[in-house]
């Protein structure tokens, strides 16, 4: 990984380790850094403008979440994507989240309808724009509505920490063609069926929302074979 010619600037109001942390985290999750890239923390400390111990705290979270595989005294690498793991990740938050959109639908909330509604508009314009980064953004905002208008806001935390390897799947299948449209419309059907009271409608709509990446694996492996794994 080759470092910037200055220091990264950090918040200085927080402690550095989790800035380090969220910073890779995010760039491992947008593909920025792929499956094989070697991270180096002297190269990071130097990058950040620390001393590599909160680097290192940052890379063993990183491990934690199998984003990283370390080995001791030689290296720390991007890992691959593990498919087994991408499909456990999917299930619990399709197990969760069939629950929220049920407990949503039972409810009728304008102001929640109002407030997806218009995270799906700005959904439409960045894929207009063509802009994946700001698009899965938007994406994530839109479930994290619902898990805090559904009063389970932590769950939407576990399901982040635990979606790595599925959120890497979905950010190299979201480029294909149609995808982003399929997205749009899948919110759109589900935020219907809420507005509409019908839970059955919006278990189906999820259901079928959730499924589109994990149906499409053999052509992700097919176009990036290196970058999965199923051990």
């Amino acid at each position: 990984m080759k470092t910037n010619a200055s220091p990264t600037r950090l918040d200085r109001s927080r402690h550095a380790a989790p800035q380090v942390f969220e910073r890779l985290r995010a760039m491992i999750l947008s593909m920025e850094l792929a499956p094989g890239t070697v991270l180096s923390r002297a190269d990071l400390a130097t990058q950040y403008g620390l001393s590599q111990t909160p680097v290192r705290d940052a890379l063993m979270k990183l491990g934690e979440e199998g984003l990283v595989d370390i080995f001791p005294q030689h290296a720390t690498v991007v890992s691959q994507i593990n498919v087994t793991s991408a499909l456990q990740a999917h299930f619990l938050r399709r197990s969760i989240e069939l629950e929220v959109v049920r407990t949503l639908a039972e409810k009728h909330d304008v102001a929640l309808i109002f407030q997806l509604r218009a995270t799906i508009a700005a959904q439409m314009e960045l894929r207009d724009l063509r802009n994946y980064e700001q698009f899965s953004l938007q994406d994530q905002a839109f479930h994290r509505q619902m898990y805090e208008a559904a009063g389970v806001p932590q769950l939407w935390d576990l399901v982040r920490r635990l979606s790595g390897h599925i959120d890497r799947l979905r950010r190299l299948h979201l480029p294909v063609e149609g995808k982003t449209m399929a997205v749009v419309r899948d919110h759109t059907e589900i935020v219907d069926a809420i507005q509409a009271g019908d839970p059955d409608s919006a278990q189906a709509a999820l259901r079928k929302h959730l499924s589109g990446t994990l149906s499409q694996v053999d052509q992700i492996r097919t176009s990036h074979p290196d970058y999965l794994t199923d051990e």
